[in-house]
């Protein structure tokens, strides 16, 4: 069963204040600094609902008020079905789902080696994941690398979606190939109004930091907005370098960049469902380098999720990498810290928090399974303590008494079962006992259950008539 849709928000590292500080400086930033909108259509969108525009630095300057329309515009809950009903995220306030990200160019097998990924691996990858209950959908994470880029993104979206019952995000390439996705979700669905009521498959887009929208990406985010699909606006600003040192000054740049983004999706079709998302963190300063493992990156998601609490809408965040290069206590203590900060804070869909590892450039099938036993701890953590008549056991307590015991209690069994996570990875034996089972390690026995799972696990399959349809009507598809 799915441990996914728990209430967080019970760690705040921003105060209230401070929470609406950064959004007034979030607003100013639109206004006195404005975005570089490198797309004629958004740049056109931008200038006729009367933002004050520059055509010759591409510069368009926000005012406060179209701002604020769009964040009231855009909805506070958002539905990302996924093909069995059971899956399905409903993200709003402080609900809490964890799952896949990327995209990865490499992948750690299962034979131990580090190789350039394939769609074998996004299909494989999303066998997995689905029979893995505490990974609550796919970010599409691995990069078919033998392919032309105009295949990329129909055979991602069909090797994930035909392997996995569970929602379906991805990052595009190219512009029809956003167009081949979205027919292919409509098969799948039932027709243009079945996937926007129940969006089995959603839609990534970049904005670039600081303060740029790119051609490209930008007019895939129209078109996307047009449909009204559900799409994630993916902003990584990255501190020391393409944002402020400062914790503070990396959240206000990043919520002034989330909100033109917002703004633009809103502007296309109000009332469009869209998440302001987070991909951020910091630098390493000996380098300049990326750093996916940081304590930091926890906090700053934590700030991401509050202030999205503030506009009321959900958000994307990011927890769970490492930027350890093998599977060892790094990559353990790395990915728990960041997931942990993320879902206590409330964040609604947090990515890349099962499977990424050194630098998010390489998948390891083995922390797919590792990463299921963390979120399913996590997910726990999230939920807290319920104090009610039934939980707090007064009554139970009484009756038993100085030198008792509970094992034979009816209250024990009633409740043994749903208080404590039970773990489907961890050794919880004594020595003699683990060693009878062959002493092995963590990482051993998640090689074992990935590899018995992808062996024997048979995901929901769609019939051979849908699939004949799919292929016939949807050009490039080899997965």
């Amino acid at each position: 069963m799915s441990s996914g849709g728990q209430f967080g928000g019970h760690y705040k590292p921003l105060r209230p204040e401070s929470v609406g500080r950064l959004h007034d400086v979030a607003l100013d930033l639109l206004w006195s600094v404005g975005s570089q909108v490198n797309s004629a259509q958004a740049f056109q969108i931008f200038a006729d609902a009367g933002a004050v525009v520059d055509r010759d630095t591409r510069i368009v300057r926000l005012p406060k008020a179209m701002v604020e329309d769009a964040i009231a515009s855009a909805p506070s809950k958002v539905l990302l079905a996924g093909r069995e009903e059971k899956h399905d995220l409903h993200l709003e306030g402080t609900r809490v789902y964890m799952g896949t990200g990327g995209t990865t160019v490499y992948v750690l097998d299962l034979e131990g080696k580090k190789r350039e990924s394939t769609t074998n691996d996004v299909a494989q990858i999303a066998r997995l994941v689905d029979a893995l209950d505490n990974v609550h959908f796919i970010v599409i994470p691995v990069y078919p690398n033998e392919l032309p880029v105009e295949q990329v993104d129909v055979n991602r979206f069909y090797a994930s979606l035909s392997n996995c019952t569970k929602h379906i995000q991805g990052g595009m390439y190219t512009l029809e190939g956003v167009r081949n996705v979205m027919r292919m979700g409509e098969i799948i669905a039932g027709g243009a109004e079945a996937l926007r009521q129940r969006p089995i498959l959603s839609f990534i887009v970049c904005l670039i930091s600081p303060f740029k929208m790119d051609a490209h990406y930008t007019d895939m985010l129209i078109e996307i907005a047009r449909r009204g699909l559900p799409v994630t606006l993916s902003v990584e600003p990255l501190s020391g370098a393409t944002a402020p040192v400062t914790t503070a000054g990396h959240l206000a740049q990043w919520a002034a960049e989330a909100l033109s983004g917002l703004t633009l999706v809103q502007l296309v079709n109000r009332g469009a469902p869209c998440l302001p998302g987070y991909v951020g963190t910091i630098t390493n300063l000996r380098s300049m380098g990326y750093v996916s493992g940081a304590v930091e990156q926890g906090l700053l998601n934590a700030g991401v999720a509050q202030l999205a609490q503030y506009w009321n809408l959900p958000c994307y965040a990011t927890s769970g990498m490492s930027d350890s290069k093998a599977l060892d206590v790094q990559t353990g203590y790395e990915g728990a810290m960041t997931s942990l900060m993320a879902a206590l804070s409330g964040a609604n869909f947090i990515h890349d928090a099962a499977g990424l590892m050194e630098f998010a450039m390489v998948a390891s099938y083995e922390k797919y399974v590792i990463d299921n036993e963390v979120i399913g701890m996590v997910m726990r953590a999230t939920r807290g303590i319920e104090v009610n008549n039934e939980s707090i056991a007064q009554d139970v307590i009484e009756r038993v008494g100085v030198g008792g015991n509970w094992l034979a209690e009816e209250h024990t069994v009633r409740h043994m079962r749903k208080e404590f996570y039970f773990p489907t990875l961890s050794d919880r034996e004594d020595r003699t006992d683990w060693e009878a089972a062959g002493a092995k390690t963590a990482r051993q026995r998640a090689h074992e259950k990935a590899t018995r799972i992808l062996q024997t696990h048979e995901p929901q399959r769609w019939s051979a008539e849908l699939d004949a349809r799919i292929r016939s009507e949807i050009p490039g598809i080899v997965a």
